[in-house]
């Protein structure tokens, strides 16, 4: 499943290649689920949209058009995004889906840009989506509301985790570290890594971790 660096170094590698792209076509392979909305909001809201940001929340990653209106984008277990055009760039779950021809069997949602570029979301295991919906209304999804903060940010210290952490004192850290509102983004690869290093074992209760332990 792609973690929070790896959507993290998707919209970077796509910021670059779409801002400024103007969205010509979208094209929904045999999957309705992975881009549920109707012709009409397809029609007014994102034809002849330009991109105008690529932004990240947690594992989300958001797609911020002219129209007022964003694509956002979970790639849930096994989702990538792929973009075609003067330039190629690939992330998300590693399959040959990254360099091979597209669409595929895998392939969900294309999108096509107006200078002939595309956008190819691509997902095996079918649990990924992408959304249109009005940018203003982002904040309000259940998901956003109740994430933790983001662990990449400059801000987000020891002082900071600590506390956040001990809210789960009775469960296990590797519990802790994967609640989604303790703080954003963080899955099992990373929950394990950063535990090996510290040398706390994944199921030890957060209340027999000392803060020292912790702040490492």
């Amino acid at each position: 499943m792609p973690e929070l660096p790896e959507v993290e170094t998707i919209r970077r590698g796509l910021l670059g290649l779409l801002v400024g792209e103007t969205i010509a076509h979208v094209l929904v392979h045999d999957s309705p689920k992975s881009f549920p909305n109707d012709e009409a909001s397809i029609e007014q809201f994102l034809y002849a949209a330009q991109v105008v940001a690529v932004r990240r929340r947690a594992k989300v990653l958001i797609i911020d058009l002219s129209s007022q209106y964003s694509l956002v984008v979970h790639l849930k277990m096994t989702g990538q995004l792929v973009y075609r055009g003067s330039e190629v760039f690939g992330g998300g779950h590693p399959t040959d889906s990254l360099i091979g021809e597209l669409p595929d069997r895998s392939t969900r949602v294309t999108l096509t840009f107006s200078d002939g570029s595309h956008l190819f979301f691509n997902d095996q295991r079918k649990f990924g989506w992408m959304k249109l919906m009005p940018t203003i209304e982002i904040p309000n999804l259940d998901f956003m509301k109740k994430v933790g903060p983001e662990p990449l940010e400059d801000s987000f210290t020891a002082q900071e985790f600590i506390p956040r952490v001990r809210r789960r004192n009775n469960t296990s850290i590797k519990a802790a570290l994967l609640d989604q509102t303790v703080f954003a983004g963080v899955g099992n690869i990373y929950a394990d890594e950063s535990l090996w290093g510290a040398g706390i074992h994944p199921a030890q209760k957060v209340r027999e971790v000392s803060d020292e332990q912790l702040a490492s």
